[in-house]
C-alpha cells in the first residue's frame, strides 16, 4: 500500500494522476498547506524540505520518496508501467521529465507568484515569467509536432507531469494561442479517466473552486 501525502497542486497531481492510471490501490492523506502541516516535525521527519508530496511505501519497509519527480520515477520502476525498457526511450523520458521539473514547473511557479499572488503587480516580472512559460511552452509544441507524446509513440511519466503543470495555463496568464500540437495533447490527456481523477484528488476547500475553475478546463479556442 502506497501512503501519498498531498495537496491540490500541479506538483501534487502529478503523483495522484500517475496512481490513478496505475490503477494502484493507495491511501490518500490530505495535507492542508493553509495551515503549514508541511512544517510540522512529523512531516518534515519524511521531507526536510516540508513540501508535498511524499509517499510512503507501506510494502517496502515504510520506505519514505520525497520531490514530485523522484516519486514518479519510483512509482513506475516499482509497477513496471509508463516507464521504457528501449534505453534511449527511457532516457528521453527522463530527458522531459526534468523539462518539466527544472523549467515548465519553476517557470509557471513564477508567473502564478507575480501575475496572481503577488500584492504589487510587477509588470516586468509578469511578463518575464509568463514569456519564458510561452517559450517553454512551444518547446514542448515542436516535439508533439514530431511523435505523439514526448518520449515517442508511448505515454510515459514526463507526459503526466509536464500536463499536471500546461494544463492550468490560464492560472499562469500564458496563451495557447497556436499551440496546436499542445492542444492536441492537453487534451487528450484530459480525456483519460486516470487524469480526469488524478487532478481531483484530494478535494479542493470550495472556497477555492471557483478561483481555479479555468485552470481545470480543457483548450478550446
Amino acid at each position: 500500500m502506497i501512503d501519498l501525502y498531498t495537496s491540490p497542486t500541479p506538483n501534487g497531481h502529478k503523483v495522484s494522476v500517475l496512481l490513478e492510471e496505475m490503477g494502484v490501490e493507495y491511501n490518500l492523506i490530505p495535507v492542508d498547506l493553509s495551515k503549514n502541516e508541511q512544517k510540522t516535525p512529523e512531516f518534515l521527519g519524511m521531507n526536510p524540505n516540508g513540501r508535498i508530496p511524499v509517499i510512503v511505501d507501506r510494502d517496502n519497509d515504510d520506505f519514505v520518496v520525497f520531490e514530485s519527480g523522484a516519486i514518479m520515477v519510483y512509482l513506475a520502476e516499482k509497477y513496471g508501467q509508463f516507464y521504457p525498457t528501449d534505453p534511449k526511450v527511457r532516457s528521453r523520458a527522463l530527458q522531459w521529465l526534468m523539462f518539466q521539473m527544472g523549467g515548465v514547473g519553476p517557470m509557471m511557479g513564477q508567473a502564478n507568484v507575480f501575475y496572481r499572488y503577488f500584492p504589487e503587480k510587477i509588470q516586468p516580472a509578469i511578463d518575464r515569467y509568463q514569456h519564458e512559460c510561452r517559450r517553454l511552452f512551444e518547446v514542448l509544441d515542436t516535439r508533439l509536432g514530431e511523435s505523439a507524446y514526448l518520449a515517442g509513440d508511448e505515454i510515459t511519466i514526463a507526459d503526466f507531469a509536464n500536463w499536471c503543470w500546461v494544463r492550468t495555463y490560464n492560472w499562469s496568464g500564458v496563451s495557447m494561442e497556436g499551440l496546436d500540437n499542445l492542444e492536441r495533447w492537453v487534451n487528450e490527456l484530459y480525456a483519460r479517466p486516470g487524469c480526469q481523477t488524478g487532478v481531483r484528488k484530494p478535494e479542493r476547500p470550495r472556497d477555492a473552486e471557483q478561483l481555479v475553475r479555468n485552470a481545470q478546463t480543457m483548450v478550446t479556442r
